[in-house]
Order: structure tokens, then C-alpha cells, then sequence
């Protein structure tokens, strides 16, 4: 590693799930679909890849888990934009799921405290 690049930096982006380290080749090889199925997702903005300095667009591991879904489903005979809405809704509901763990937990720690 030289100066610039401490291996402290990069490691980080190993953990990243949002870091775009995969090109479009190797994304579709991945995910066992052709490019043009990645090309589909970005039109129907299910997916909107980074890009590189050369334009090419770079895919992150949220984007691949992503697109398989969408796989799975157009594989199973849902049209492309239904399933990009199921896969919209899905993500939707796990958020609010979230939300409502992280709220439930902040309200039981406020109880949990003795009284003074």
C-alpha cells in the first residue's frame, strides 16, 4: 500500500454494501442474466447503476441483491414492471419494519428506566 492509499481507506469499502465494485459484465455473470436485463432495470429505474469515469455503469452488492430479486420474479412470470413494483413495495415494508424495531427498542430502553 503507498501513502495515498492506507489499507485503513479501502477497508471500509469491503463492508460497503452501496459501493459500486462491479462492472455490468461481471454483475450479469454474477446474477446468471444477460446485460441487457441490468439495462432494463436502470430504464425502469429499479436500479440506477454509478458510473465510471468512462461511463460504464458500476454495480454495488444492495444493486445485485436487487436486481436478482427481479430475476426471480420475471423468471417466474411477473412483467418486468410489476416486479419492479413488488420489489419497490418489499423494500418499502422492510424499511418500516426497521423503523418500527428501532422505535419499539428506543420506547422499551425509556421504560425499562427506575423511577427517581
Amino acid at each position: 500500500m503507498t501513502a495515498e492509499h492506507p489499507v485503513g481507506d479501502l477497508t471500509g469499502k469491503f463492508d460497503d454494501e452501496d459501493y459500486p465494485a462491479y462492472s455490468m459484465g461481471h454483475a450479469a455473470e454474477i446474477l446468471g442474466v444477460r446485460q441487457a436485463f441490468l439495462r432494463s432495470l436502470d430504464a425502469a429505474k429499479l436500479l440506477t447503476p454509478q458510473r465510471s469515469e468512462g461511463g460504464h455503469r458500476r454495480y454495488s452488492r444492495y444493486q445485485l441483491r436487487i436486481a436478482a430479486r427481479a430475476h426471480e420474479l420475471v423468471a417466474a412470470g411477473t412483467a418486468l414492471d410489476a416486479a419492479c413494483r413488488i420489489i419497490i413495495l418489499e423494500d418499502q415494508l422492510a424499511e418500516a419494519r426497521r423503523i418500527n424495531t428501532e422505535l419499539q427498542h428506543h420506547r422499551d430502553n425509556r421504560t425499562v428506566s427506575p423511577p427517581e
